[in-house]
């Protein structure tokens, strides 16, 4: 399987199994839409526009690609040996410190952080109990990702500290190592805060959601004032004491920001350098949320910003946008690439009560609990684990003929369940999304090859 596109002045041709991509001239672009159907006699009375010598000259040059597996590669990914044989292993925990907020998003999944039930905090008990299972179901492996989530994280930030303290006594005994994450709104952040996260977080996710007037009007404080101020000199401090370690800034885009792109701009302004902001999920009941209408003003809104972006890059400027970053020459895994996230198997999700839920996005929705971490013998649904472990890109009907499909690797697992009542159907929205943004990142990353390597296309 190929799949073909053009946009800023390039023709790129991506095959989609081996993950080559290729910048092609106009005459092979043409003639790779007869090539598997048609003789070469039927390509040249159909491409009149181009001389023989061209056509049969782009034609060669397929067929060479094609015997070297770069174009139309066989896909033998279910043979993979570690994807028919994976070890039921745990390798990330999200841990809800705190089912409560001090903001109130109005498209908050989380209910303004109580998830749809009572605000409570995570005991330092309970917590202990999941780092605890994390390393005794972690198999053979050593890094273990841990996000302190919310709610507000911050409003427990006690407690974090200790586990922080107690993940790094336990983890040595047993030949880990704990790489933790916190996510937060900033609302909270002081300087010992901010020096406290600089030293100990391997990661730090920052909530913003762009221009003043967009984030305030999305992100109130509880008494209704804008959040924007409040936190961006925060931000600013803790980015800038952070110096090279990790942090995403993180936003959200709803129906009343469809031109997101001067947010993410607006973040540079801000100075930062790595950002993100992601397309709101919600019912059509809710006035923000995005519409099959709003698709075609979202890719373009998408295609305008890669396109500044990928001069960004060719000028070497630092900033980045998470969505329009692919690795070329390496990627994730091939098993990664097939079963995504790891929700309900590798990753976890625990609530202040210590209930268990395959991830973040679906705690609260009891069919999906699994048990509880303060049990005496914890035996997760196997049931369950394997319903998630088989949710792959081959298990997913519209996933097995996406061309997308190992970029996004099946998309949100609860994102299909909100939507359609079944994981192993996707949230067609978010499909189309992901595969513009997958454009757009193939298309970045094809330019600053061309114009810092002064090549030319390569057919």
């Amino acid at each position: 399987m190929i799949h073909k596109f053009a946009m800023n002045g390039l023709n790129i041709v991506l095959d989609v199994n081996s993950g080559a991509v290729h910048v092609v001239d106009k005459v092979t672009y043409e003639v790779l839409d007869f090539y598997k159907e048609k003789d070469i006699d039927f390509i040249k009375e159909n491409l009149t526009n181009f001389s023989s010598d061209e056509i049969e000259e782009a034609y060669k040059e397929i067929l060479e690609l094609e015997e070297n597996g770069l174009l139309y590669s066989q896909d033998n990914y279910l043979d993979i040996e570690g994807f028919k044989n994976r070890e039921p292993v745990v390798k990330a925990m999200c841990l809800h410190i705190a089912h409560d907020c001090n903001l109130k998003c109005k498209y908050c999944f989380a209910s303004q952080g109580d998830f749809g039930g009572q605000k409570s905090h995570m005991s330092l008990e309970v917590g202990k109990k999941a780092l605890d299972y994390l390393v005794a179901n972690s198999g053979s492996r050593r890094n273990l990702e841990v996000d302190f989530f919310g709610g507000e994280p911050l409003m427990n930030f006690e407690v974090v500290k200790q586990l922080v303290s107690y993940g790094n006594e336990i983890a040595p005994q047993k030949g880990k190592n704990f790489r933790f994450t916190i996510t937060t709104n900033g609302v909270l952040l002081d300087d010992e805060k901010i020096a406290y996260i600089n030293e100990h977080m391997h990661n730090v996710v920052l909530s913003l959601d762009g221009r003043k007037d967009i984030n305030d009007d999305m992100r109130p404080t509880l008494n209704d004032k804008g959040s924007y101020d409040i936190i961006v000199p925060k931000f600013q401090k803790l980015v800038k004491e952070r110096k090279n370690k990790y942090y995403y800034l993180r936003g959200t885009f709803t129906r009343d920001n469809m031109d997101f792109g001067k947010d993410v701009l607006h973040f540079k302004d801000l100075g930062f350098d790595l950002t993100s902001v992601e397309p709101v999920v919600g019912d059509e009941s809710n006035p923000y949320a995005l519409r099959d209408e709003d698709i075609p003003k979202i890719l373009k809104e998408y295609e305008d910003l890669a396109i500044k972006y990928a001069d960004m890059r060719v000028n070497d400027e630092e900033f980045r946008f998470f969505h329009f970053m692919v690795d070329l020459a390496q990627g994730p895994c091939a098993i990664k690439r097939l079963t995504g996230c790891g929700a309900g198997t590798e990753y976890l999700a625990v609530t202040p009560e210590g209930d268990i839920y395959p991830c973040h996005q679906f705690v609260g929705q009891e069919e999906f609990k699994m048990g509880n971490i303060l049990e005496k013998e914890i035996n997760l649904p196997e049931d369950m684990r394997q319903t998630f472990r088989n949710a792959h890109v081959y298990s997913k009907e519209e996933c097995s003929k996406c061309w997308a499909r190992f970029y996004c690797s099946g998309g949100c697992h609860a994102n299909a369940y909100n939507f359609n009542d079944d994981i192993l159907k996707p949230y067609e929205l978010g499909c189309e999304m992901q595969k513009k943004r997958v454009e757009c990142a193939l298309m970045v990353e094809a330019k600053v090859m061309l114009e810092k390597e002064d090549l030319e296309p390569i057919l």
